[in-house]
């Protein structure tokens, strides 16, 4: 780090520790600030986000089965987080994966099943545990089992320092080297009273300071980016502003990943903090109208589907809410979920292929099974088409 490049001491400064064996600068974040004055227009982004979550939140009570409209919306927003810092894979091969009843063999989603399961473990532990130390190191140890960083203690707090940005993986090259280890707990102590303790920020402004906070501390030795981001969802969910983890919003953070790298660095080194919650609250109100456009328009293809299938006395209506939970599957899937047999698991495609809900997208996976797109549903999730040419 240049110590050039840190003009204000506003959020933090370089620090050093003289008698320890780690001669290089660390940069050493102040306490989280619980008063701010904002500039008019950070101001104004934060309440239109706020709006935004409020809509969603209201649309998300209408709902008579939420977990029906989660299952993709968490893939997304795992594979997003996942490819933010380098994992390769896709919507569809992670949808596809799910619907496999064997081990994934591919790292890359295995990765991403990690961030799945950690959700899932933090939606539950939400509801009952406060946000600290043991909380995030629980998803934490999950969200490395078994995968590349499984080496570097897997819900452990690092025991020496990281550093990030270095073009030769040096830490005199570094662009940002997080504060020291010993520094973690006073930090984190802080980091636990700010998202715990009663407050009148917006929740929006309360989420960016947490996440700029958590991401400067970089309290482990690998994870810190997915497991920051996964505690924005989470932090919304303790604060009761939404009841499931519906918000998408390392979709945005994937798109704008060099912004979104740049904002954070910028509050370290120049105090920029308006305009890095000007841009966390714009990833919010935009993540979450999408969502709430989503949900509308899966609302509206379930009623859709179901009067189609009034009356009907098969199963067919029963593959309405598989579909939306995961337009992409397999005989063997609706075979498991429904408790049917082989037959009538193909005949009940076969029935969703002529009522124009689901057409075959090709052969997947060891054994080639056939996978089965629910076209319009992945349109609604995706705004593109399903690619078929994904077959690996």
């Amino acid at each position: 780090m240049r110590s050039s490049d840190f003009t204000s001491a506003r959020f933090g400064a370089l620090a050093t520790k003289p008698l320890s064996a780690w001669p290089h600068a660390y940069f050493l974040p102040a306490p989280i600030p619980r008063e701010l004055t904002l500039e008019p227009e950070t101001v104004a982004a934060v309440s239109r986000a706020d709006l935004a979550l409020g809509r969603l939140s209201g649309l998300a009570l209408l709902i008579d089965d939420p977990a029906l409209l989660l299952g993709p919306a968490l893939a997304q927003e795992a594979l997003a987080s996942s490819r933010i810092e380098g994992t390769e894979a896709s919507l569809s091969e992670v949808l596809s994966a799910e619907n496999e009843d064997l081990p994934i063999e591919n790292e890359n989603l295995r990765e991403v099943a990690n961030y799945l399961r950690a959700i899932e473990q933090g939606t539950e532990l939400i509801k009952t545990w406060p946000l600290t130390l043991r909380f995030f190191c629980a998803l934490h140890e999950t969200l490395l089992s078994s995968v590349r960083g499984e080496e570097k203690s897997p819900g452990e707090l690092r025991q020496s320092p990281v550093w990030i940005g270095s073009p030769n993986a040096r830490p005199e090259t570094a662009r940002f080297i997080p504060p020291h280890q010993d520094e973690l707990g006073a930090l984190l102590a802080d980091w636990e009273r700010f998202v715990n303790e009663p407050s009148t920020m917006p929740p929006v402004l309360r989420g960016a300071l947490m996440h700029y906070q958590f991401e400067t501390i970089h309290p482990f030795l690998d994870g810190n980016g997915r497991i920051g981001r996964l505690l924005i969802g989470l932090e919304l969910m303790h604060d009761h502003v939404l009841s499931a983890p519906i918000l998408h919003i390392s979709g945005y953070f994937e798109t704008k990943r060099t912004e979104y790298y740049d904002r954070l660095q910028a509050v370290r080194e120049r105090g920029e903090i308006d305009e890095w919650i000007q841009f966390f609250a714009a990833a919010v109100e935009h993540q979450a109208n999408e969502s709430a456009g989503r949900i509308r328009t899966l609302l509206d293809i379930r009623e859709r589907y179901r009067a189609q299938v009034r009356g009907d006395r098969s199963q067919v209506a029963d593959l309405i809410d598989i579909l939306l939970e995961n337009p992409v599957v397999t005989v063997g899937a609706v075979v498991r979920a429904l408790s049917v047999t082989q037959p009538t698991g193909s005949n009940l495609l076969r029935k969703a292929e002529a009522l124009g809900w689901v057409r075959s997208a090709g052969r997947w996976g060891r054994g080639g099974k056939e996978r089965w797109v629910a076209a319009e549903i992945w349109q609604a999730i995706t705004r593109s088409d399903f690619d078929e040419g994904d077959t690996k």
